[in-house]
């Protein structure tokens, strides 16, 4: 390691910080200066990646999970020969740049993972270790090893304190992830004071109760941080944790050390910094010698990924199967779904969930990358594929994941998986808990991450459990989320489309929410119209025989309650299915129309949940039924009844227009 230059480079990339924050007075100094020395060796030594091929599957991945440190990021990248050119840095956090204020997947290269909210990247970082060591299993032969990286994660004291990096931590260790590694940037600081107002706990002892092999060494050492790097790919058996010990703000005086220095407070003092660290006035400077020697590192690490790419291209040729499968994984390809569920009975009368695990089996055969958790619901969430084993530590082809009562790391590491871009990643728990991996469904929206959720017990007919656990505002909160498309399906078949439609969707997360409680196969509506209105969103499930005159909307376990408002209201009723809002706001002008015709003002909604999705639909001259308050403990169809889910409602809102 030539400590010299590295030295050099981490002084330059605590020079292009403090002047990208001051020019835009705006951001954190206090990572980026304090972990200098941790990138110089991450980015100048050890990592195996090849900045011409951001997305090169053998390489080691980087995720920055104090993603407010982004100038961190933006700069070692930059340094690294990565297309970040310099005048992006310039931009930092203005309007169209490739470097905003927090790292973002698709944004820029290099850049793994969506890291905004604290935590969040430790548990991706969990995810992407946990799909690498599947993708190893799964690929690897005894002649060829084409999967042998390691996945690195640098935090801080704040993605520490949140329950998210803990939940995913304990699994980490559960399951041995030894190509974990996470560097802890331990300042002892936090945003708003030093870290003994909040907190006394001893992370390294916490750490190694949940299995990990823990360091502690001086963070600006490089010579101790390039050691604990070497003995943590070389120690096998448990995830690894390095607890760097660093100033924050180092290279400022005045706030260096403490909380001030987390934010931009440093900025006034940049001049004086800048001196003090030996920068010419020349603001972004980059030194000749620094620029030549990863210059000559990029060309090294080219040369080590085309040695690969021989490796690679041996395997692929030896086993063109399994090439064919990884292809298949790499470049999102999803076969006709809808052709490998097989048709429900007329005579089914059963709750969508277990529609939904029915459907399942035959597209895990059609899919062989599917892998499908649990937060310790397998049991209720029926979304267990058969035959396909546990992930555990000794088995790492397993396509069952027990994720433990853990729904926010469970969240956050299928976002780890999708980042990963290898294996599609569902994921299971009751409705009412999205709330608690809320934060990282939002974020796999933004992302436009392909993961899958399966909530199940979506409604107050889960009945004697209670209010606590019958969400009536879950579905809208999560349909206000842009870019997830929530869909409700009403019987087996529309199940089938749901499970379909979200697999095949790859520019977004989907979300299916399931009923606990039995539902007919609605067999009075063809099964093509059930199955292929789901991808549309929705759809005339009862078309009128006479001059139309009401519209009754309705999704999910609420659809058979429309049509039987709908029979009684005679030959001038259309019912239609809305399985998923997003989807059909995604549709043309033409066949919106076409299933809610704009002369036709006379419309009720009816649906298990709060009103306000609804009005888009009814209009001022319509009607919800729908439940504005929360459950009751009662047997699950005395409460729908009970609150209003009945035919009788829908017919008095109807006759009331």
């Amino acid at each position: 390691m030539n400590t010299q230059i590295l030295q050099l480079a981490a002084r330059d990339a605590r020079g292009l910080a403090i002047d990208a924050v001051t020019a835009c007075k705006s951001g954190h100094l206090g990572l980026p200066l304090g972990s200098a020395d941790i990138g110089a060796v991450l980015f100048g030594e050890v990592l195996q990646i090849d900045p011409a091929n951001p997305r090169w599957i053998n390489r080691d991945r980087f995720i920055l999970s104090a993603g407010h440190g982004s100038m961190f990021l933006y700069s070692w990248l930059h340094l690294a020969g990565f297309d970040l050119p310099l005048d992006q840095l310039k931009k930092f956090r203005q309007l169209h740049s490739i470097t905003p204020g927090h790292p973002e997947f698709h944004e820029t290269p290099g850049v793994e993972a969506t890291t905004g909210p604290l935590g969040q990247g430790v548990a991706n970082g969990v995810g992407i270790a946990m799909s690498q060591k599947m993708a190893a299993a799964r690929f690897n032969t005894p002649k060829h090893t084409i999967f042998n990286n390691h996945v690195v994660v640098l935090c801080g004291d704040g993605c520490l304190q949140e329950g998210v990096s803990g939940e995913a931590s304990s699994l980490a260790g559960h399951l041995g992830l030894d190509n974990l590694i996470l560097f802890f940037d331990a300042n002892n600081v936090t945003l708003d004071a030093m870290l003994n107002v909040s907190q006394s706990e001893d992370v390294a002892a916490r750490y190694k109760a949940y299995g990990w092999d823990v360091q502690e060494i001086d963070g600006h050492d490089m010579g101790s941080i390039l050691a604990a790097y070497n003995h943590a790919k070389t120690t096998k058996g448990k995830p690894h944790m390095i607890m760097c010990r660093t100033m924050i703000g180092k290279g400022i005086p005045q706030v260096e050390g403490t909380n001030k220095a987390h934010g931009e407070a440093g900025v006034k003092f940049s001049d004086e910094a800048r001196k003090g660290l030996g920068l010419p006035e020349e603001k972004f400077f980059i030194s000749p010698e620094v620029t030549a020697y990863f210059a000559d590192l990029k060309v090294k690490r080219a040369t080590a990924h085309a040695s690969w790419q021989k490796e690679y291209a041996a395997w692929r040729s030896a086993n063109e199967e399994l090439a064919a499968l990884l292809d298949t994984g790499v470049e999102q390809k999803v076969p006709d779904l809808l052709a490998a569920i097989p048709h429900f009975k007329p005579e089914d009368v059963i709750a969508t969930r277990k529609a939904g695990s029915i459907a399942l089996q035959p597209i895990a055969k059609a899919m062989p990358l599917l892998v499908s958790g649990s937060a310790d619901l397998f049991g209720s969430t029926l979304n267990y594929i058969e035959g396909g084993g546990d992930f555990t530590r000794e088995n790492n082809e397993g396509r069952n994941v027990h994720f433990g009562i853990r729904e926010h790391a469970m969240c956050a590491i299928m976002n780890g998986y999708a980042y990963d871009g290898i294996f599609r990643i569902a994921g299971a728990t009751f409705l009412v808990f999205s709330d608690y991996g809320r934060p990282s469904i939002r974020v796999a929206s933004l992302s436009k991450l392909p993961t899958l959720y399966i909530f199940t017990h979506d409604s107050v007919a889960v009945g004697e459990d209670g209010p606590t656990h019958e969400p009536v505002e879950t579905v809208a909160a999560l349909r206000a989320i842009p870019g997830l498309d929530v869909i409700r399906p009403a019987d087996p078949e529309e199940t089938a489309g749901a499970f379909a439609a979200g697999l095949e969707r790859t520019d977004g997360p989907t979300l299916l929410s399931l009923c606990r409680q039995n539902v007919p196969n609605l067999s009075e509506i063809p099964v093509d119209v059930r199955r292929k209105g789901v991808f549309k969103g929705a759809y005339i499930a009862r078309k009128e025989t006479s001059a139309l005159e009401f519209i009754i909307l309705a999704s999910g376990s609420e659809l058979s309650v429309a049509l039987d408002a709908a029979k009684q209201l005679g030959a001038g009723a259309r019912v239609v299915s809305v399985p998923c809002m997003e989807r059909f706001d995604r549709q043309d002008a033409a066949y919106r129309e076409e299933v809610l015709p704009s002369k036709c003002r006379k419309r009720v909604s009816i649906e298990a949940g709060i009103s306000e999705p609804w009005f888009r639909f009814v209009g001022l001259d319509g009607k919800t039924v729908a439940i504005d308050r929360f459950g009751l403990s009662a047997p699950g169809a005395t409460v729908l009844k009970e609150l209003g889910m009945t035919a009788e409602n829908v017919l008095s809102a109807a006759k009331s227009l």
